[in-house]
């Protein structure tokens, strides 16, 4: 039967979209745990940068390597914070793919449920006009 057949086929195309849904979501919380440790590190680089360890500096070479440490981990700040907007760009771009796949499973979901629901009728008519024709048959029988 053609209805089953398409059932089939779409239950089959639900359980892909499913999957795909799924492995959206586990990149998603993996891209979540790598902008964490973005934003994890760029607030130990503030503390850093912050930290009054060059406020006791007895030596002025030891309070030119301290600014050099300084500037060098501000300079690595920025290209971190550069990074974490990428990052975060490819996290809206994975976002935006992670829904438009729910909305594709979502509606096939729908047809899905519409042809069961045409297959459970017509199968349901089939069995009517089974038994309207056994009754038949045999009101057919008892007047002969």
């Amino acid at each position: 039967m053609k209805q089953a057949r398409t059932v089939k086929s779409l239950n089959t195309l639900v359980a892909m979209r499913d999957r795909e849904v799924d492995s959206r979501m586990a990149d998603m919380a993996a891209k979540q745990a790598v902008r964490d440790r973005f934003q994890r590190n760029l607030e130990r680089m503030a503390s850093l940068c912050a930290s009054p360890a060059a406020q006791g500096c007895t030596s002025p070479v030891q309070a030119l390597n301290n600014g050099h440490f300084k500037a060098s981990v501000m300079h690595m700040a920025d290209l971190h914070r550069q990074d974490l907007a990428l990052h975060e760009a490819d996290m809206a771009v994975s976002q935006q793919a992670l829904q438009k796949a729910a909305l594709s499973k979502e509606v096939l979901e729908q047809v899905l449920s519409r042809q069961q629901l045409d297959l459970l009728k017509a199968k349901s008519g089939q069995e009517q006009k089974r038994q309207d024709d056994m009754a038949t048959q045999v009101w057919l029988r008892r007047q002969t």
